[in-house]
């Protein structure tokens, strides 16, 4: 069976995501989204909610399970005996990032590979930072998310208001 774990922190997750969820799903039996738990960074959304986010974006998807993690990629995958890291690649400057990410985790774990998967272009402008900037102005994000992502980055930012 070949599993693999798409990691990231998906704050919120994104058409662009999801993009390479589904693809990526059809490639392997099992795909894991893990969402990273990092305490340096402060994010909009708490790890469950991100998790729910997900989770109601990929319902259809029958091989496609989420979970979290916290320390290093390769020791996530090795208890979850994924041999493959999926990496989504929206342009050229996100390669130069990802290949050495790719290649530090290959020098960790030699049976942990990576495979990068281009986002589709409709997508390519799309980043979880972009997306909370314009929700945070009350913009329209509805070509970047999901209708129930939409709306929990409404009540979000409505919460922060009161």
């Amino acid at each position: 069976m070949s599993i693999a774990v798409y990691p990231g922190s998906f704050d919120p997750v994104t058409y662009g995501h999801l993009d390479i969820i589904e693809r990526s799903a059809k490639v392997f039996d099992k795909l894991i989204v893990a969402v990273l738990v990092n305490s340096e960074k402060k994010p909009l959304f708490t790890t469950e909610e991100k998790i729910k986010m997900i989770q109601e974006g990929t319902k259809h998807l029958d091989n496609v399970e989420v979970a979290s993690f916290s320390g290093l990629l390769v020791d996530f995958a090795r208890q979850r005996n994924a041999n493959v890291s999926v990496r989504g690649l929206r342009a050229v400057t996100d390669f130069e990032y990802e290949i050495q990410i790719a290649q530090t985790n290959r020098q960790l774990n030699k049976n942990l590979d990576t495979m990068f998967f281009t986002t589709s272009m409709e997508y390519s402008y799309v980043s979880s930072t972009i997306v909370k900037e314009i929700a945070s102005y009350g913009g329209d994000v509805s070509t970047m998310v999901t209708p129930f992502v939409e709306k929990c980055l409404r009540d979000k930012f409505a919460r922060q208001e009161a």
